[in-house]
């Protein structure tokens, strides 16, 4: 394309420079005598009409990108139109530039949704039916009437970790995935998710000293993903058994949110004097949960109170009432 670069701000300074030339011949001509005021009036409007179709066309090639960006809905048409061939004969080299230079940003825009799909579809199958089968097997083990203690507490331990695997999963997949309009438009009580979410917390905390409670002084119901909802919710109870080796983990139901509060007991070391014995955890739990309430506009508070009292709430900024699930 034999285009320079600046060739569109060259011509435009020679359309306003030659504009100016014209008025001020048109203004000495009448100052001198030598036209009529009307002539010069004239001369000076043809002028400016002259420099603004002038500059209205030099500002197709501008005006067919952003037409072209206006209309952008990332399919395959849209990358291939912006490519050198598809370009109007007469571009600036400034715009064909641009233009490339969006060409392959769509393209690697391209790629990453292409990937993005086939790690979605990917992993959906490839780690659920694993998860599935494992389930399914430790269900079958744990009916076993020969098993040993060892082995009870071992069945325990698996189940515990492939429901962590399972949500984990499940966290992922909804993050990576662009938002599911029909699914984040769902209605749903909190109360009725959270107390499903508490039912498997409790067997995945049998054996353990930690006692979970649940108290609902409210109820009401939200609009977005149930299942998001009960990941989090799941994310943070989790967060706070991990947090408590022996001790309690209280959820409530308030108006508008719902808190987790875990509260560790003080357990004696024998030759020591009491103390807190917690897991050393790295917060990736709040980490999944923080990022479930960006993207559903959730906003996630964490507190740290006293003697090892920390409270994390979820606040829902348009709560509605549980009839309208």
């Amino acid at each position: 394309m034999p285009v320079r670069v600046g060739d569109f701000r060259r011509r435009i300074a020679c359309v306003f420079g030659l504009q100016l030339v014209v008025v001020a011949a048109a203004f000495l001509l009448g100052f001198y005598g030598l036209l009529p005021v009307v002539a010069v009036i004239a001369l000076i409007v043809a002028a400016t009409v002259l420099a603004w179709f002038a500059t209205g066309r030099e500002w197709r090639s501008v005006h067919w990108l952003a037409r072209l960006a206006g209309h952008w809905q990332g399919h395959p048409q849209d990358i291939e139109a912006l490519d050198p061939g598809q370009m109007p004969a007469r571009i600036d080299a400034d715009i064909a530039m641009l233009a490339q230079g969006l060409q392959g940003f769509a393209s690697r825009l391209a790629g990453y949704n292409e990937r993005e799909r086939n790690f979605t579809r990917d992993a959906s199958h490839e780690l659920r039916s694993p998860l599935t089968v494992i389930k399914m097997s430790v269900d079958m083990l744990g009916e076993e009437a020969e098993l040993s203690e060892f082995g009870v507490r071992s069945v325990r331990r698996i189940k515990r970790a492939t429901r962590e695997m399972e949500v984990l999963v499940e966290a992922l997949l909804i993050l990576a995935r662009e938002g599911d309009a029909a699914a984040e438009r769902e209605r749903f009580v909190v109360n009725d998710v959270l107390r499903q979410e508490i039912d498997f917390a409790r067997d995945m905390l049998a054996g353990r000293p930690i006692e979970l409670l649940l108290d609902e002084p409210a109820r009401f119901a939200i609009e977005g993903s149930s299942r998001a909802f009960s990941i989090q919710c799941w994310q943070l109870i989790r967060n706070a058994c991990q947090q408590t080796e022996h001790g309690r983990v209280a959820v409530s139901v308030e108006p508008g949110a719902i808190s987790v509060s875990s509260h560790a007991v003080a357990l004696p070391v024998e030759g020591r004097p009491q103390r807190l014995r917690c897991a050393d955890r790295h917060g990736f739990e709040l980490a999944i949960a923080q990022r479930l309430s960006d993207r559903f506009g959730w906003p996630l508070e964490l507190q740290a109170g006293a003697d090892n009292h920390n409270i994390a709430r979820i606040r829902f900024p348009h709560p509605l009432p549980a009839e309208e699930a």
